[in-house]
């Protein structure tokens, strides 16, 4: 059994040294290494940024603002303490909080619709069409992503920010309580509540459209 826990370990080590090494090259000043770990993690940072805000532009301009924050603190990241991926989330996620206790007087309506040319990038609607969809299928898939969008963006945002991470960025509930700060029950809660909070949007949208 002793064996078979350190051949488990041996697995996962070297990733995480790996990126251990990329971050100290990028601290070392080596352009290299932070184009690789732009390149690797924009994809997930944009998608967090968009699905939280729900506009394009600002979503870009966050995106930029979470890798300055990541460049300036790569000192503080620890691989023993977690992985990079969820290192970045949890920044990402701060960013966010940080933004929107900024900005919660401003009122985002007319720009939910704003920037949906690049939602093929994001997640949860792009399963349900064939991977070269006819024009009618893409109308329709934009503007399903268009009535998701809105009613994420109703959601409470403790609730909200759980389901995104969830649903839409893949994590699983420990890597989701560590970036949150939360006890797994806790994350599983909020999780369990959002989609039940996104799923009644849902409804009363479908209803009011019919």
């Amino acid at each position: 059994m002793a064996s078979a826990t350190g051949a488990a370990r041996v697995e996962v080590r070297p990733l995480e040294q790996d990126w251990s090494l990329i971050v100290r090259r990028c601290m070392d000043g080596d352009s290299g290494a932070w184009a690789e770990m732009v390149r690797t993690h924009q994809k997930r940072v944009y998608g967090l940024c968009y699905r939280f805000t729900g506009n394009a532009a600002d979503a870009e301009d966050l995106t930029q603002d979470v890798f300055l924050k990541i460049y300036s603190n790569l000192d503080s990241f620890d691989a023993a303490r977690g992985s990079l991926p969820v290192w970045i989330t949890t920044m990402t996620r701060n960013l966010l909080v940080d933004n929107f206790r900024r900005t919660r007087n401003q009122r985002v309506t007319d720009s939910l619709d704003d920037g949906w040319d690049h939602a093929e990038e994001l997640k949860p609607t792009d399963r349900l069409v064939a991977k070269d969809p006819t024009p009618h299928e893409s109308a329709a898939r934009n503007e399903l992503a268009k009535i998701v969008q809105r009613a994420l963006a109703r959601v409470s945002v403790e609730l909200r920010e759980a389901v995104i991470l969830r649903d839409l960025q893949d994590l699983d509930y420990k890597e989701i309580a560590q970036v949150l700060g939360i006890p797994e029950g806790t994350v599983k809660s909020r999780i369990s509540r959002g989609r039940a909070e996104l799923a009644r949007l849902l409804e009363r949208n479908q209803r009011e459209v019919m």
